[in-house]
């Protein structure tokens, strides 16, 4: 019996609550890792198509139902870690959904343990 492939990403019942919140009011939504530049490195929040996703981006998973990408290149150093996307009282990023609520998403991590990582390997998606 193989161990089951754990999420890449997942989101806590708070960031669950925020995404349909702005679902409410926005549509369809996707979220980008974003690496630095204006907005640091938080996950942002688009409405479904606002936010052109290139070939050197990929699926990373979905947190309530709503497609999560990441550049290649910051996949290469995070693939080691689950990212928790979570909510936390201030002023999210200027190009980010959320930014008015008074609330914003943030990127946690935890190390897989060497059973999910194996199960990641086995899969093909590290």
């Amino acid at each position: 019996m193989s161990d089951p492939v754990p999420p890449q990403v997942t989101a806590t019942p708070a960031a669950l609550e925020l995404i349909e919140r702005l679902r409410a009011t926005h549509g369809e939504l996707m979220f980008y890792q974003s690496g630095g530049c204006c907005d640091g490195s938080a996950p942002m929040c688009y409405a479904a198509g606002e936010f052109l996703i290139g070939d050197a981006d990929r699926l990373l998973g979905h947190i309530g139902d709503m497609p999560f990408y990441i550049s290649q290149a910051q996949f290469e150093y995070w693939k080691h870690t689950q990212l928790i996307i979570d909510v936390v009282d201030g002023r999210g990023g200027m190009f980010s959904l959320e930014g008015p609520t008074g609330r914003r998403f943030l990127t946690r991590s935890r190390l897989y343990d060497d059973p999910e990582w194996a199960a990641l390997q086995a899969a093909g998606r590290v």
